[in-house]
């Protein structure tokens, strides 16, 4: 019997995730400049990282030679959020707090709880812990609430929710998010990854850290990848109780977040003019790719994050022209939307080039 039969079997069924395509693998594959092509499919910040961040990042190259010292940004995210420091946990991207959350709540016997069109990590973290996955179709490309708390079974342990959802960039009121923690059993987890939650409109933000004081089994998941700049570095955080916080350092892997990655993090986290700027520019960047759209004649899902996600009908041949011109977005045929291609925000040359590209293949 090859070894690879030895596996897991749960792991062994696992598809890998896949990442939106490397600016270098389409010059490799197409044989165009590096500096020609634009990158649209990954949800970063045109902005990329703000100067403060860069700033940080480039003193604290002095001592890299010492293993990572947590405890200045777990501080200074406590502050941020308003909880005590032992409800804070970081994570080599919010991903890692994702898989933090599967290794400590689910095992074979357990099932999960996600919405149809969700973050492909949600199935794959749940899959690779070894418990069943649970669909519920989505509801207007978003979560169906009633519907997953109607899926819940005696032996689900998580519920996933993004708020927006990604790729579909839908959003549920807070009031429904609230009413849903209400109506769920105690002994499950839901978990709210806020990955997207500094690009919505100041009248849509609600502090959902203070929710941990009234819904123990609540926890939050946010990101330094988006509006912060820091996807490269891989740096995230969760909040919850500090009892379930303690369970995930349990199995936390040690040092798992860089020397560089905390240092920017902790910048970006107290520049709020680079992330006052970045918000205003994805809201013209938005207002700008929708009137392209438009103008074309494209359906789209209207988004409260930093990406836009369109129907085409032909989203293959169309995303192999636009790589053809050097124009990289998403395909999400993997989220059960084979029609659909989601672009990211970028700069206001970068939108223009995108639809011009666009046009082109259509």
């Amino acid at each position: 019997m090859p070894l690879a039969e030895h596996a897991l079997s749960y792991v062994r069924s696992i598809s890998p995730y896949q990442p939106g395509k490397p600016i270098t693998e389409l010059a490799r594959e197409m044989g165009l400049p590096v500096e020609s092509i634009v990158k649209l499919a990954s949800n970063e910040n045109p902005l990329g990282m703000s100067p403060n961040a860069r700033a940080a990042v480039e003193k604290a190259m002095t001592g890299i030679e010492r293993y990572p010292d947590q405890f200045d940004l777990i501080k200074a995210v406590a502050a941020a959020t308003g909880v005590d420091m032992p409800q804070v946990v970081l994570g080599n991207g919010s991903n890692d707090v994702l898989d933090m959350i599967a290794r400590v709540f689910l095992a074979p016997g357990r099932s999960a709880v996600f919405a149809q069109h969700a973050f492909a990590v949600y199935p794959l973290a749940t899959l690779s812990s070894g418990a069943e996955v649970i669909a519920v179709p989505a509801k207007h490309f978003g979560h169906d609430l009633d519907a997953m708390r109607a899926a819940i079974r005696p032996d689900t342990r998580v519920v996933w929710i993004a708020n927006p959802n990604n790729p579909t960039g839908t959003f549920l009121p807070h009031g429904e998010v609230y009413a849903f923690l209400e109506s769920v059993p105690g002994d499950v987890v839901v978990v709210l990854d806020e990955a997207y939650n500094e690009y919505l409109p100041p009248a849509e933000r609600v502090d959902t850290a203070a929710w941990l004081r009234t819904f123990p089994n609540l926890i939050i998941t946010r990101t330094f990848s988006k509006i912060y700049g820091l996807a490269g570095l891989r740096i995230g955080y969760g909040l919850a109780s500090a009892e379930i916080i303690d369970l995930m350092h349990r199995i936390q892997q040690p040092f798992n977040v860089n020397n560089l990655a905390l240092a920017g993090a902790i910048a970006a986290l107290d520049d709020h003019l680079f992330v006052a700027d970045s918000y205003e520019l994805n809201r013209r960047g938005m207002e700008q790719i929708v009137a392209g759209l438009k103008r074309l004649g494209l359906e789209h899902i209207p988004s409260h994050g930093n990406f836009l996600t369109f129907k085409v009908g032909t989203a293959a041949a169309v995303n192999q022209k636009l790589l053809q011109q050097g124009v990289i977005v998403r395909p999400i045929g993997a989220y059960g939307l084979p029609d659909w291609l989601r672009v990211t925000i970028g700069s206001e040359p970068e939108n223009t080039r995108f639809l011009a590209a666009l046009e082109k293949a259509l």
